[in-house]
């Protein structure tokens, strides 16, 4: 399998994650209220998803880029962001998060995701090209961090949101 194009500059950058941003936007707005709420056989409803991908590119901005302390960023406590367990962050993320409405978590959503984009066109590429730890001994580029949290989660929830359209 070829390795994914990585952007070379941030207007690619930009370009990468807008696509995916629109095509999860795409498939929101094709749910139903009713759909967006339904969990699937994960338990998750899209809402949920949503609401997931709020927290996370909420981590990239606080934790990754800011460097603010994971409890800080997550307000969950030490113990669970030491480890990131993604599951156990996950589950805590999901039951912060299920008794929102999908309007509330829907205007989050757009803020965070409007926040995030506003933050990558004032940095220079450089510095998102730079090791994300200085002590990694793999010298992982903050870039990484960035399509993880944005255009590469967007395509991976943007799937489980569709199979709600399917039902």
């Amino acid at each position: 399998m070829a390795e994914p194009k990585l952007p070379k500059n941030t207007a690619e950058l930009l370009d990468d994650i807008d696509r995916e941003w629109s095509a999860l936007r795409v498939a929101v707005e094709k749910l139903s209220p009713a759909q967006l709420t339904t969990a699937d056989s994960g338990g998750w409803s899209p809402k949920d998803n949503l609401a997931h991908l709020t927290e996370w590119m909420k981590i990239l901005v606080g934790y990754h880029m800011d460097r603010r302390p994971s409890p800080e960023v997550t307000g969950l406590p030490l113990a669970v962001t030491q480890e990131w367990n993604f599951d156990v962050v996950n589950r805590l993320f999901f039951e912060r998060n299920r008794d929102r409405s999908s309007r509330d978590v829907m205007d989050e959503l757009e803020r965070v995701y409007a926040g995030v984009v506003a933050r990558l066109k004032s940095m220079p590429f450089e510095e998102v090209m730079q090791p994300r730890d200085p002590d990694d001994p793999e010298k992982r580029p903050l870039l990484g961090w960035i399509l993880g949290n944005t255009s590469e989660h967007f395509a991976e929830h943007r799937s489980y949101i569709e199979r709600a359209l399917k039902k």
